[in-house]
């Protein structure tokens, strides 16, 4: 009797080691094997509107993954649908459920790179921003209208673009609106370091009115090296008290940045941007200058020139003159190889 009575304890005791190295091994599996399989590094995204089952998909589908039943325990266990947060999450080759979730529950996101672009206009910058980060577009556009915020940040509507210092930057792809501006102007206090400031304040030049140059610069020439010249006819100008006479303004008072003939008409309009009729800079940048261009007329190139025109072969540089008879025989150069193309407008 005893016999079989240990012998009946030590089955059991073996049936119940088996069991826990079947669980034991069965959870290893579901939670610490290797249960995804990208070639390379892959991000999930989780925004506002996820919800357990969207976010499961998201990382079965991104992931390539195999079994996630694990996922599925551990989401139950740790309650994961009261604490979801939002970001952008990476998913290496190899890893298992357990770092993946980890990862997830504790909102350790990946950093990514935002670009800001040199862009015509601040709806063009929203729309860029709202393809990138998780927020929308119309979030970024809003308080780009909003006269009050603008005034708080120390601008105008017309200086606004000013802030903005084209660049790539590593942010969290579910960065606020407030923290989005905050990092501009942190941006911003950066670029214009102390020396930068010195060589604007040589010019008699604020920040933003050397952003506003710049931004006529960029419009001018898509030459990078030809940008510190063309600076320097321009500041030749406001040191002598002449109409900066610069044609983009004109496109930029016409909303029409596709011109590539200006008509004495256009000449008329009526708007402060016009050139041709106030001496001075414009009311504010034209565009969103990039650093090159800003960079071009805090280091504008010393010379005598007060004119310049396209060159005749379209190459997108021009010919620069120090007297008015030089420059028109340049211009007629280029209305004349403009009516050989007929371009009239």
């Amino acid at each position: 009797m005893k016999k079989k009575t240990r012998n009946t304890l030590l089955a059991l005791a073996a049936a119940v080691v088996l069991i826990a190295l079947a669980g034991a091994g069965t959870g290893y599996y579901l939670l610490l094997a290797p249960q995804f399989h990208p070639q390379k590094t892959q991000y999930v995204y989780i925004d506002r509107d996820d919800n357990l089952d969207s976010i499961y998909n998201k990382v079965r589908q991104t992931g390539q993954a195999g079994n996630l039943t694990g996922f599925r325990w551990m989401a139950r266990y740790r309650d994961y649908a009261r604490c979801i947060h939002t970001g952008r999450y990476a998913i290496h080759p190899g890893e298992n459920v357990y770092h993946v979730f980890s990862r997830l529950y504790r909102g350790y996101q990946e950093p990514m790179n935002l670009t800001i672009g040199s862009v015509r206009t601040l709806d063009r910058l929203a729309r860029n921003v709202g393809e990138q980060l998780m927020i929308d577009s119309a979030e970024i556009a809003a308080p780009l209208s909003d006269s009050a915020f603008i005034h708080r940040l120390g601008y105008t509507p017309e200086t606004l673009p000013a802030l903005f210092i084209p660049n790539t930057y590593q942010v969290y792809w579910n960065m606020s609106v407030e923290e989005f501006f905050q990092r501009m102007q942190k941006e911003h206090a950066a670029f214009w370091n102390e020396k930068r400031r010195a060589q604007a304040q040589a010019m008699h030049m604020t920040p933003e009115e050397v952003a506003t140059l710049a931004s006529i610069v960029e419009e001018e020439t898509n030459n990078n090296a030809e940008k510190p010249t063309v600076a320097g006819l321009y500041i030749n100008r406001l040191h002598a008290n002449m109409p900066l006479q610069a044609d983009p303004t004109i496109k930029f008072a016409l909303q029409n940045a596709g011109i590539r003939r200006i008509t004495n008409a256009d000449l008329n309009i009526d708007s402060p941007y016009n050139t041709y009729l106030h001496t001075g800079l414009p009311p504010g940048p034209i565009r969103i200058p990039s650093i090159v261009g800003l960079d071009a007329v805090l280091n504008y190139t010393r010379h005598n020139y007060l004119y310049m025109c396209a060159k005749e072969d379209f190459s997108g540089t021009h010919n620069f003159a120090s007297n008015y008879r030089d420059h028109l025989r340049n211009a007629r150069k280029y209305w004349n190889a403009l009516n050989r193309r007929k371009i009239y407008r």
